[in-house]
């Protein structure tokens, strides 16, 4: 597999560079950065800190090293992830991308793109956290009429709230209830707010260098069920990252989950 990684420098770029870098079969012909970045030019291994090079250099336009790979990994942001997809469309490679804070019409051009390429948005790469979507989706069924929050706990740099595996619990809740998300959601709290019944409720807590945290609560009568995940570095997410493009390399065109990837 050649691959590229959109934003090397980032909390998660870094470590799936140094996953990729370790991975036999796995070959890195370019890293992407924003236009202007003073490392542009440089070696990959240099840009994510590794500790060495490994002779692949990061520029600033994916189009000009997007024909030497087979699959782009982006963990960017929303700006730059359109961009990977339009000229992964546009040249047929194949693309996973991590980023979250996608806009309804955004996430429908990543469907649409599956008509040409092979294509995966995973809000959430960590296979533990793909168990607790499972874990989650039974509870949901089998709780009957208690009350659900979810909380999620992230970094001080997270752009969007509630995250995207916060949302996608959301979704889950509301599937295995029959309900509509976008009706039944509640985000926060404040003042006077007493809670309607069948309401999901959303929190998010930013703070620090917490790389992720989420928290789903089912509450009934004197008693609550509550399934976690927490997560000491962003590793376990940029190995799923990884294991997702080593899952998609050799797909038709299609669009792909991460549960799939993981045999779920």
């Amino acid at each position: 597999m050649k691959l590229i990684v959109v934003g090397p420098r980032g909390k998660m770029g870094k470590f799936i560079t140094e996953i990729a870098s370790q991975r036999e079969g796995i070959e890195i012909v370019a890293g992407v950065g924003p236009v202007g970045r003073d490392y542009i030019g440089k070696d990959i291994g240099e840009v994510a800190m590794l500790g060495k090079t490994i002779g692949a250099p990061v520029v600033d336009d994916l189009e000009s090293v997007i024909d030497n790979c087979n699959v782009i990994i982006d963990f960017s942001t929303v700006e730059m992830g359109m961009r990977s997809l339009a000229a992964a469309r546009a040249h047929g490679k194949a693309l996973i991308c991590g980023s979250t804070g996608f806009t309804p019409d955004q996430v429908k051009e990543f469907h649409d793109a599956a008509a040409d390429i092979p294509v995966m948005l995973a809000a959430n790469t960590s296979k533990l956290v793909n168990i607790m979507f499972k874990l989650i989706q039974e509870a949901a069924e089998l709780s009957g009429d208690v009350d659900v929050e979810i909380l999620d706990m992230h970094d001080n740099t997270k752009l969007d709230a509630p995250s995207g595996t916060a949302k996608e619990i959301g979704e889950i809740v509301a599937d295995a209830r029959g309900v509509s998300l976008e009706e039944e959601a509640v985000y926060g709290r404040c003042g006077v707010s007493p809670r309607r019944h069948g309401n999901i409720g959303f929190h998010s807590l930013r703070g620090g260098d917490i790389p992720s945290s989420h928290t789903t609560y089912f509450v009934g009568t004197s008693e609550r069920l509550e399934i976690t995940h927490h997560s000491g570095s962003f590793k376990s997410f940029a190995a799923g990252a990884v294991d997702a493009a080593e899952f998609i390399q050799d797909k038709p065109k299609g669009f792909y989950t991460i549960k799939e990837a993981f045999g779920l």
